[in-house]
């Protein structure tokens, strides 16, 4: 015979509470938006983050040039797919990878321990590193419309 003890009913009132506080603490979280700091928003609105500026130059004889590009983020909360300002840096025309830091820092694979404050400052410490060697042509991602 089955009886509910008073230890049952203390296990499922804490169970219950743990379930209902750990959903309060990551809803705001799970209902955040999906891209933040990529300059636009999915629903239209701007974010501060300003997209880098565009660069050309020749530094230590190496020809590097990058600025901003327009990247498809899988998607919203809405369903459709979401854009926003991605930065893209080459090397004498071979991609560099480049990734900004959640504290706004960008950083590169060649250097990838060391933050800068733009891209340009990431392509510049690159060719530093990488001294006369190039970069790989194999592109890290391959994006399909």
């Amino acid at each position: 015979m089955n009886t509910i003890t008073r230890r049952d009913v203390v296990r499922a009132a804490m169970t219950t509470a743990v379930v209902l506080g750990t959903s309060a603490a990551v809803a705001p979280i799970v209902l955040a938006d999906p891209a933040p700091g990529s300059g636009t928003r999915p629903d239209g609105g701007a974010d501060p983050v300003p997209p880098a500026k565009t660069f050309d130059e020749v530094y230590r004889g190496r020809r590097i040039q990058g600025g901003s590009t327009p990247v498809r983020y899988a998607s919203s909360r809405s369903g459709a797919p979401a854009t926003g300002p991605g930065i893209e840096v080459s090397i004498d025309g071979r991609p560099l990878h480049v990734m900004r830091r959640a504290d706004g820092a960008y950083l590169s694979l060649v250097n990838h321990y060391q933050s800068f404050a733009t891209p340009l400052e990431v392509a510049r410490a690159a060719v530093d590193e990488i001294g006369t060697a190039q970069l790989s042509t194999a592109r890290l991602h391959q994006h399909t419309a």
